[in-house]
C-alpha cells in the first residue's frame, strides 16, 4: 500500500472566505492597508457568479420592496442601480458586486468550496476544493444563506405535502389552488404571505405575537438594536434575529394585508400530522404546503475543527466592533451578530480588516 502524497499549501498571510458584502468591504480595506489581493490576501467564495446571497433572492424581490442596499467603501450602488425601482435585486446586486470586485481588482477566486479550517500550530490550514491554504489569519464571511433553520416537530416524516424553506420560493403563483401554512414572524415570512395571500388560501403561524413598529426606524434605534446585539455576541450567546430586536415596521403593504385579513396570526401548532398541523388544545388543519420561514444559521461548520463554540452554543466575540473571536484572535467574523446587516457588514469589514493586520504585526 502506498502513502498518498502530501499536497503543499499555498501560503498567504490572510485568507477572506465569502464575497458577500462583508467579505468584499473586508477585502477592499485590507487592500487599503497596503495588502495586495494573491499575494497578501486571497478571497474565496463558493458561488459561480458575483453576488452573494442576493443571486438567490426571489424574482419578485425588487430594489422597491427590498431592505436598503447600502453602499460598498467607494462606490455607490445608485450608479448601478438607476432610478428603475422594479429591477429584480437578484440582477441589481450582483452586478453591482461584480462591478465592485472588477473596480478595486479584488481577485476572487470563484467557485471555491471551503471545506474545513484547521489549526496548524502558528498557522491556519483553510482546505477547499481549489487548494489548500496556509494562512496566518483569517476573515470569514460566509454569511447564513447556506444553512436554512427548520424547527424540529414531532410528526414532520409523517407530512404528505410539500415542505419548503424560504430559500426554496420562488413565485407565488406556484401555490396557486394549494393552502399554504406559513410559519415565522419575520420580513421574509411577512413578505412571502403578503404575496401568497393574493393568489390562494394561507394561514400563518407564529411562535410569539408578532411585536409592530409603528415608529420610523431611524438611526437611534438602529444603533439600539445593534447595541442588544452585540451584547450578546460578547456574551458568547447566540446572536437573536435582528426582527426580535427591532420589531416589524407597520408599512403601507402591513395595513393593505390587515384589511384584507391576511394577518390573523394563530400561535404556533405542536405537531405535524399527516394531512397538516394539531395545536395542543386538539383543534387541527389540513394543508397542503408548510413555508417555513424560521430563518437561517450562520454558516460556520468548516470552522468546527477550531473549537469557537461555547456551551451555550454562541461564540465569544471581542474587538472594536465585535468581530474578532476571543477563543482564537486569529479569526474574525464579518457578517456575524451585529455586522449581519448591509451597513453593520461595511463597518465590520474595515474594523476587521485593521484588527487582524495590526494584530499579525503587518500593520501598524
Amino acid at each position: 500500500m502506498t502513502t498518498p502524497a502530501l499536497r503543499a499549501a499555498l501560503k498567504m498571510d490572510i485568507v477572506v472566505i465569502g464575497a458577500g458584502q462583508a467579505g468584499l468591504s473586508a477585502a477592499y480595506h485590507l487592500k487599503a492597508l497596503g495588502l495586495n489581493p494573491e499575494k497578501d490576501f486571497l478571497v474565496l467564495d463558493h458561488a459561480a457568479q458575483a453576488g452573494g446571497a442576493w443571486q438567490y433572492r426571489w424574482p419578485s424581490l425588487t430594489l422597491s420592496t427590498v431592505n436598503r442596499v447600502h453602499d460598498l467603501p467607494g462606490l455607490g450602488f445608485a450608479e448601478f442601480a438607476g432610478g428603475d425601482e422594479s429591477v429584480r435585486a437578484s440582477v441589481a446586486v450582483p452586478h453591482y458586486f461584480a462591478a465592485y470586485e472588477e473596480r478595486y481588482d479584488l481577485r476572487v477566486v470563484r467557485p471555491a468550496n471551503v471545506t474545513v479550517v484547521c489549526d496548524r500550530g502558528d498557522r491556519l490550514r483553510v482546505e477547499s476544493d481549489r487548494g489548500l491554504f496556509s494562512a496566518r489569519g483569517i476573515i470569514n464571511a460566509t454569511g447564513t444563506w447556506e444553512k436554512p433553520y427548520i424547527p424540529d416537530y414531532p410528526g414532520a416524516a409523517l407530512f404528505k405535502g410539500a415542505q419548503l424553506h424560504t430559500r426554496d420560493y420562488t413565485v407565488a403563483e406556484a401555490f396557486k389552488g394549494k393552502h399554504v401554512l406559513i410559519v415565522g414572524g419575520g420580513i421574509s415570512a411577512i413578505q412571502l404571505l403578503d404575496e401568497i395571500s393574493k393568489v390562494t388560501e394561507t394561514t400563518w403561524v407564529t411562535r410569539t405575537p408578532p411585536r409592530w413598529r409603528e415608529r420610523p426606524f431611524d438611526e437611534e434605534a438602529g444603533r439600539a438594536a445593534v447595541a442588544m446585539v452585540e451584547e450578546r455576541v460578547r456574551a458568547g450567546l447566540p446572536p437573536k434575529a435582528v426582527v426580535s430586536v427591532t420589531g416589524l415596521p407597520v408599512t403601507p403593504a402591513i395595513t393593505s394585508m390587515r384589511e384584507r385579513g391576511a394577518l390573523e396570526r394563530r400561535p404556533m401548532f405542536s405537531e405535524i400530522t399527516s394531512t397538516g398541523v394539531r395545536w395542543e388544545d386538539g383543534a387541527t388543519l389540513d394543508v397542503d404546503v408548510i413555508l417555513w420561514c424560521t430563518g437561517f444559521r450562520s454558516a460556520l461548520d468548516h470552522l468546527a475543527p477550531l473549537q469557537l463554540r461555547e456551551e451555550s452554543g454562541g461564540i465569544t466575540m471581542t474587538g472594536r466592533l465585535a468581530t474578532q473571536v476571543a477563543r482564537d484572535p486569529r479569526v474574525h467574523l464579518v457578517g456575524y451578530g451585529p455586522s449581519a446587516s448591509t451597513i453593520g457588514a461595511n463597518r465590520a469589514g474595515s474594523a476587521a480588516a485593521r484588527e487582524l493586520t495590526t494584530y499579525l504585526g503587518m500593520v501598524t
